[in-house]
């Protein structure tokens, strides 16, 4: 039986470290099977997932040798950490790996949206030539708007100062003097949704924070601006997006993460024939640079805490 499972895709030459040094069992395929997945981590003493594997309940108590949880990514909403806790069991998320491709993901889904111009090869490759409707809006000038001003919410409050925007945040977490207070001003979240030209989400999903972003907060937003979530899915009232899109309320929308995931026939189709609205399949946070840095981190740390114990 395997000492560590990996259950979801990582970077090949992180993985052949763990295997030089363990019985390893790599297979992505196994998110989608259950009973195999709990016979395979039986004795597993490290287990490795992303999002899509749940790390509670019967996995846990099929895992009756796990020691060490590695997460390729930063969201722990799909692992019971109070549950591993109780039963000794170290969660290591890869805290940084994937900062700058989220941070990247929200400017170039700003860019986008605000530009307008992206969407409309098929109709210059046809013949048309449709200047006047594809004349799109700048970011330099306007307001960028963090809810969370975490360590990837600072990285694009860095990049969009240098495309010329104001920034301003809302975290009512961090302390009034932390240094991260520099890159934005602190204002309430109302004030925010008031002023911002783009507003990008930056939370984890509590109770706290489910659908923080419903009806009431979609219509203090200004009509033409531009919601952003590379966060967690249930943060944002999906169907209250869906209808302010379509009745022009805003500008446009990016979600990169949903309640659901993937998309039942019924979330989908809420969204479809929506114009002004980017839909990605929770891939903000990988890119060929961030798989390499999450797979070793994640693989460094738990060799490390095999070796250890």
């Amino acid at each position: 039986m395997p000492d560590v499972v990996i259950t979801e895709f990582m970077d090949e030459a992180a993985v052949a470290r763990l295997r030089a040094r363990f019985d390893t069992l790599y297979d992505p395929a196994l998110v989608d099977r259950g009973d195999d997945l709990r016979a395979a981590v039986a004795d597993a003493r490290a287990l490795i997932v992303r999002n899509r594997t749940q790390v509670r309940g019967a996995l846990l108590d099929a895992a009756t040798s796990l020691t060490s949880v590695g997460r390729l990514g930063v969201g722990l909403d799909n692992i019971d950490v109070e549950a591993c806790r109780a039963r000794g069991i170290s969660v290591y998320p890869a805290t940084g790996a994937n900062d700058l491709s989220v941070a990247e993901y929200v400017m170039a889904a700003a860019m986008t949206l605000l530009r307008g111009a992206f969407f409309a090869s098929a109709d210059v490759a046809a013949g048309a030539w449709p200047r006047q409707r594809l004349i799109g809006r700048e970011l330099a000038g306007r307001t960028m708007g963090l809810v969370g001003l975490g360590s990837i919410a600072r990285e694009v409050a860095w990049r969009a100062q240098a495309f010329g925007m104001q920034v301003v945040a809302y975290d009512p977490m961090l302390a009034a003097d932390h240094p991260a207070w520099r890159k934005a001003r602190n204002v309430p979240l109302d004030g925010l949704l008031a002023l911002s030209d783009v507003v990008s989400l930056h939370v984890p999903l509590t109770d706290a924070t489910r659908n923080m972003i419903g009806a009431g907060q979609l219509a203090a937003m200004k009509p033409d601006a531009i919601l952003i979530n590379a966060a967690r899915g249930g943060v944002v009232d999906e169907a209250a997006l869906a209808v302010a899109l379509r009745n022009k309320r805003l500008g446009g929308a990016a979600l990169d993460v949903f309640a659901e995931e993937p998309l039942s026939a019924v979330a989908g189709e809420r969204f479809k024939g929506i114009d002004n609205l980017i839909l990605t399949p929770h891939v903000a946070g990988v890119t060929v640079e961030s798989n390499v840095r999450v797979s070793d981190l994640i693989a460094d740390t738990v060799i490390a805490h095999l070796e250890k114990a």
